[in-house]
């Protein structure tokens, strides 16, 4: 991430999903559906011009983070959440 470069972490429970925002500008959003009170994180998507700057990695986080808040469980069904969510010690959450 450039150091000039403003990233914006957004948690938008009306639609399900986190959005990542660089210099107010969409960069990314993870989604998410609410089956059997878990939710599911069903795609992770970060535009090619912003790849590289760990931006999917915060969109995930910021699901667990209001996840935990909420003491609900994720099942990660996308590749890139299930493959971080599995490795890293967040058992707590699945």
């Amino acid at each position: 991430m450039d150091e000039k470069e403003e990233l914006r972490i957004e948690f938008d429970e009306e639609n399900n999903r986190s959005l990542a925002f660089v210099d107010g500008k969409q960069a990314g959003e993870c989604q998410f559906e609410i089956k059997d009170g878990k939710w599911h994180i069903t795609h992770t998507l970060v535009r090619p011009e912003y790849g590289g700057r760990g931006i999917a990695r915060k969109l995930v986080e910021k699901l667990v983070e209001k996840a935990r808040r909420k003491g609900v469980r994720i099942v990660p069904i996308c590749s890139y959440a299930k493959k971080m969510l599995q490795s890293e010690g967040y058992a707590d959450i699945l």
